[in-house]
């Protein structure tokens, strides 16, 4: 049995989930911050080679995890990358036995998803009297978030050909590299037609770039500097949460279910490949339910 360093294992493993598992690279990213987290855990050990490494040395990493106060969903998605990194060191033949296996995964807490309301939604929407070429993008980018639901990843990523403004829908390229339709109405087009007439032309620079939304420079825009964006609006507009991107998409379902559409559309325009995972936003639904009941009730 060839032994590899293990420095070289994890580039092997992301190079394997890129080409083989076909993986988006953000999710391959994802597994190497938290696979280099562990990595970096067994310098104290000195282990260099795969086989090396024992139960009790991936126990005392989500010891350190839980010392560290390292929430439990953040364990289970370690763990997760841990499994999927050890089958393959496994299947590559460079373990004697494959340590994660007898590892229990963390108790998880089922947390609802923070949706905002739809007042609230509307007062972030409200577009400012000042329009520059960034506002309009801007706003352009937040309409067509909550009316379609995308994954931030998604929105940044989007072709200018994926968004047809005459039918109203977007051709998405989600996870796995599967492509849905997905429909917006006619004030995200609105917001967007304004954006490709007075805004984009402004930041297209020399070298032109294929996205939808573009930077300052006429370069993709990055996830974080829309996080960023998103953060700025929602104190200008003087909401109360703390807003991300993902709280928007939450917002898109919970609002879909709770206006009544069917559960398996909302799955479709959600990209999500099982059901359950879209469930989640019923019971969003059913908890605000309850609260009113408690709060104006007689018996509540």
């Amino acid at each position: 049995m060839k032994q590899q360093r293990l420095s070289t294992c994890l580039d092997l493993f992301l190079h394997y989930l890129i080409a083989e598992r076909r993986l988006a690279r953000n999710t391959a990213l994802a597994y190497g911050s938290d696979l280099r987290f562990f990595l970096d855990f067994l310098d104290r050990y000195r282990l260099e080679q795969p086989a090396a490494i024992t139960t009790e040395h991936i126990r005392a990493f989500f010891r350190q995890c839980h010392e560290h106060e390292i929430g439990s969903r953040s364990n289970a998605r370690r763990l997760a990358a841990l499994r999927c990194f050890f089958a393959f060191l496994d299947r590559e033949k460079w373990l004697t036995a494959n340590p994660v296996l007898d590892i229990d995964p963390p108790k998880i807490g089922h947390s609802l998803p923070k949706a905002l309301s739809i007042a609230e939604v509307e007062q972030l929407l409200e577009l400012p009297e000042k329009r520059t070429p960034l506002i309009l993008r801007d706003y352009a980018m937040l309409h067509l978030m909550y009316a379609t639901g995308l994954r931030v990843s998604e929105l940044v990523r989007l072709p200018v050909q994926a968004c047809n403004m005459t039918s109203c829908h977007l051709r998405v390229l989600g996870k796995g590299n599967k492509e849905r339709l997905v429909p917006f109405g006619e004030v995200a087009r609105e917001r967007i037609d304004d954006y490709l007439d007075r805004g984009r032309p402004q930041l297209v620079k020399k070298k032109s770039c294929p996205f939808l939304f573009l930077n300052n420079r006429g370069g993709a825009m990055t996830r974080n500097r829309f996080w960023q964006i998103i953060n700025g609006i929602a104190i200008h507009a003087g909401t109360k949460h703390r807003i991300s991107p993902h709280v928007l998409r939450h917002s898109f379902a919970t609002h879909l279910l709770a206006g009544g559409a069917d559960l398996r559309a909302v799955q479709m325009m959600l990209g999500h490949a099982d059901i359950s995972t879209t469930q989640i936003y019923t019971k969003i639904e059913t908890a605000r339910l309850k609260s009113i009941h408690q709060r104006f009730h007689p018996r509540g």
